[in-house]
């Protein structure tokens, strides 16, 4: 990167009209899709990453001769803004879906021989295509399954443009409408710790409402589950660095940003370590608390808002065995610390034995765990779950630590999530953590750089790209003053990425 003062602007010879130009702050999915979004539509675009590589929580990196993602990310068919994501990377056939939804979930307190049920869907409308599914699961009572239709139902007739949901905590709903303890471990936390990184008790109505009426009340095949089969970097950095070039985006890894301010004649200077970059727009795609840290003054009425977003980590635990010891892709469990388990094999690259990740959200207690703690925790789980591990031997056994993950989507967190205008002038924001109506995954990410690239194209007069702004019901961005539009009034107009690892912020 030169020292001095410069424009944003493509990689081109081409001449660019003036008052086009935009830099995006943040390398991560957000500002990854709002920097192609804009260039897309004729805007220079300079993305600045402080990090040597994109992708933000959603990457990659070598171990040995492994290469190990940061934690498990999975999307939903419903998840409209990541697969055009995907496609606008050339990265979809490298994350494929499932064909129909197919979860199997393993309870330890149950005799071996006993322990496996399944969630899945038949080709029937809403909400018979889980039908046989619940009618045949074998984790609940036969009044618990009849108690966990009667609310899905209920569940399904909430309005979710309701501000009134946000105040309310999803656990107290459930109690209500009859839910029992052992109802909302072997089903409802089961969805709902994975997608929202916290337990129904700690959750926001409004958000868990949104993630069981998209996933699972919406269309039949909305919740089919998708993951990447290469590494995340795969996707996330090296397919969407080449996207990225490929549209004329100049973009500085290594780069952090200092400073954010409207330089007198309706532009912006961005400073970074020995230069100054100026642009007409700015998209911050960073963390609500370097957000907080790079807004100028009057930008938002009450930026100490975003620091009132808490947040939430994810464990993602690593093992290695000499020897295959599970049969199937992944699995979900009950009765038992371990959460998700996904094999990584292919993946990563291992040659011999099997490689499995272990995703736990809401991973308060193990987040500071040493090693060693872990190991003794989780090890003999696994031998409960998977009696092929028993004769076999552990080549390696690590951990990746997210400790700010995601935000925290408490009752109330609606009302601090600020959407992509600010009271700025031609700043915006974006992040996984804005004003999306969704929680903290991938989806959320791309939906609320989708929001920030319309808002400044608006400003900027650019004619919006088609071939994005046709997501435009699918990934309607929530602005203060606006009225949200509920998810589901369209079988593809909404999307929840299932989390067993950090999404993207």
């Amino acid at each position: 990167m030169s020292h001095g003062t410069r424009s944003a602007g493509p990689r081109t010879d081409d001449p660019v009209p003036a008052g086009r130009h935009a830099v995006v702050v943040g390398g991560g999915l957000a500002g990854v899709t709002a920097a192609l979004a804009l260039a897309d539509a004729g805007v220079g675009v300079t993305l600045l990453e402080g990090r040597p590589r994109l992708g933000g929580l959603a990457f990659s990196f070598r171990r040995g001769d492994l290469t190990v993602d940061n934690g498990q990310h999975v999307y939903l068919r419903c998840c409209t803004a990541y697969r055009w994501f995907l496609d606008r990377i050339d990265g979809a056939a490298l994350a494929p879906l499932q064909d129909r939804l197919d979860v199997p979930v393993l309870d330890a307190a149950r005799p071996e021989g006993r322990r496996l049920g399944r969630l899945r869907r038949d080709a029937l409308p809403v909400p018979l295509h889980l039908g046989r599914s619940l009618a045949t699961y074998p984790h609940l009572s036969l009044a618990d399954r009849a108690r966990v239709g009667r609310a899905a139902l209920a569940l399904k007739g909430l309005d979710l443009t309701d501000p009134a949901l946000d105040t309310q905590d999803f656990g107290s709903w459930l109690a209500a409408h009859g839910q029992s303890a052992r109802a909302v471990e072997a089903l409802w936390d089961l969805v709902g710790v994975a997608t929202l990184n916290a337990v129904a008790g700690d959750s926001s109505l409004s958000l868990a409402a949104m993630v069981f009426k998209t996933g699972l009340l919406s269309d039949p095949g909305a919740a089919d589950i998708g993951w990447a089969r290469v590494p995340l970097g795969e996707l996330h950095d090296r397919l969407a660095r080449e996207a990225l070039d490929s549209a004329g985006v100049r973009t500085e890894v290594r780069t952090r940003v200092t400073s954010v301010c409207a330089n007198g004649n309706g532009g912006w200077s961005v400073r970074v370590p020995g230069e100054t970059v100026h642009a007409d727009a700015v998209v911050l795609a960073v963390p609500q608390r370097e957000t907080y840290d790079l807004l100028p003054a009057g930008a938002l009425d009450a930026p100490e808002r975003l620091l009132d977003i808490g947040t939430a980590p994810i464990l993602n635990v690593h093992v290695v065995y000499d020897r295959k010891v599970l049969a199937r892709p992944f699995f979900a469990a009950l009765g038992t610390p371990v959460q998700w388990v996904f094999d990584r094999t292919g993946a990563s690259g291992l040659k011999r034995g099997q490689y499995l990740a272990l995703s736990q959200s809401v991973a308060h207690d193990d987040i500071d765990q040493p090693v060693a703690v872990l190991r003794e925790r989780y090890l003999p789980e696994l031998e409960r779950l998977l009696p092929r591990t028993r004769d076999a031997r552990v080549e390696d056994f690590f951990v990746t630590r997210e400790r700010t993950a995601t935000f925290a989507p408490a009752p109330g967190v609606g009302r601090l999530r600020p959407g992509a205008r600010t009271k700025a002038p031609g700043l915006y924001l974006a992040g996984a953590w804005t004003a999306t109506g969704w929680p903290a995954t991938m989806e959320s990410a791309v939906r609320s750089g989708v929001g920030a690239a319309d808002a400044a194209l608006k400003a900027l007069g650019r004619p919006r790209p088609r071939h994005l702004f046709a997501l435009e019901e699918a990934a309607h961005p929530t602005f203060p003053g606006d009225t949200p539009r509920p998810p589901g009034h369209h079988p593809e107009d909404a999307g929840v990425a299932l989390r067993g690892g950090p999404g993207e912020g």
